[in-house]
């Protein structure tokens, strides 16, 4: 299964533009576990997949991450990632 992990934070701009497309994608891609982490109340799992900046895009097939993509995104960018990893 696909894992798409997006950590961001409520103070950070750009997180808050990509948080709805976030929320859509979820919806409707009920097949990949769609996942947003707060960088400042889940610590651990930022150290964990060494997230250095937000928003940071982690996507993770079998236990492994396949792509990361750091920084603002569109919907289109995130959909052809999906796409090409599930």
């Amino acid at each position: 299964m696909l894992k798409v992990l997006d950590f961001s934070a409520k103070w950070c701009g750009p997180c808050k533009m990509l948080s709805p497309i976030i929320d859509e994608l979820a919806l409707e891609y009920p097949d990949v576990e769609i996942q947003k982490i707060d960088v400042d109340t889940e610590k651990n799992l930022t150290i964990e997949y060494k997230v250095r900046s937000i928003p940071t895009i982690i996507f993770i097939k079998d236990d492994e991450i396949m792509h990361k993509h750091v920084g603002s995104a569109n919907k289109l960018q995130i959909v052809e990632l999906i796409e090409s990893l599930k």
